[in-house]
């Protein structure tokens, strides 16, 4: 067993999930990863299975009954990964939008560097975005910078989804008072590691717009992440640390 897992949520990532197994597992750094499926009807788990086959004891699978979204994924990832005693857990899309070689450097942040959370951040310097629509890359930008302004974390991409946590940030947060299953789920963790006083450290990446398999992204995602930053808010958002 590695000291660090990639969880990769999947739901009809057939077109890419074996090649994105392969690219992790051929960096200079060994990861193990856990692919956390949710019932893909396109057979996804059972490409994964066959690759489990190559890669004993570092590719496991959690196959979960219905697509509940992709804040409960993680959650599910996160317990497993603690019970299984893994020192950095790190949230990846199976898609390829975000780099597998950025994963070296987003361990180094934590491992060498200090942070407690370390993220993957398209915002930190300028707008590091390709093949995204400008309407699409405007709805991102500014919902950080919303997200930023209502809640003063001191964080350039508060939605980001390619995130390392050390073991001990996702022992302190309370999980079951986790709200949101979107993109409001990601500022949620974040906020809650800040207020929790760990170190947050963004590091630059270029995230890239995914070539094969259809985008989960909808309206109602990004209405969760900015009304949701609203409730959160009116409901006493500093106090919601556990």
């Amino acid at each position: 067993m590695q000291d660090t897992l990639v969880i990769i949520p999947t739901y009809n990532e057939k077109e890419n999930i074996e090649n994105m197994v392969k690219a992790v597992f051929s960096l200079e750094k060994s990861f193990d990863i856990l692919v956390v499926d949710d019932n893909s009807p396109d057979g996804t788990a059972e490409i994964v299975k066959k690759l489990q086959t190559a890669y004993p004891n570092r590719l496991f699978l959690e196959i979960r009954k219905n697509k509940n979204g992709l804040g409960t994924a993680y959650i599910h990832g996160f317990k497993w990964a603690l019970s299984k005693k893994y020192n950095y857990i790190i949230e990846m899309d199976a898609d390829f939008s975000h780099n597998p070689k950025d994963l070296i450097r987003l361990y180094r942040a934590c491992n060498d560097y200090g942070a407690d959370v370390s993220i993957g951040s398209r915002y930190s310097k300028g707008v590091n975005v390709v093949n995204w629509p400008m309407n699409r890359v405007l709805m991102s930008y500014f919902a950080s910078k919303y997200v930023r302004f209502i809640t003063r974390i001191p964080i350039h991409d508060t939605t980001a989804g390619f995130v390392c946590y050390k073991r001990e940030v996702l022992e302190t947060i309370n999980f079951d008072r986790i709200k949101f299953i979107g993109y409001a789920f990601q500022i949620e963790m974040k906020f809650k590691a800040w207020k929790h006083g760990f170190n947050i450290k963004e590091v630059s990446v270029i995230f890239t717009d995914r070539t094969l398999g259809e985008s989960k992204m909808d309206s109602s995602i990004i209405g969760e992440a900015i009304f949701g930053v609203i409730k959160m808010k009116l409901k006493g958002l500093p106090k919601s640390t556990q």
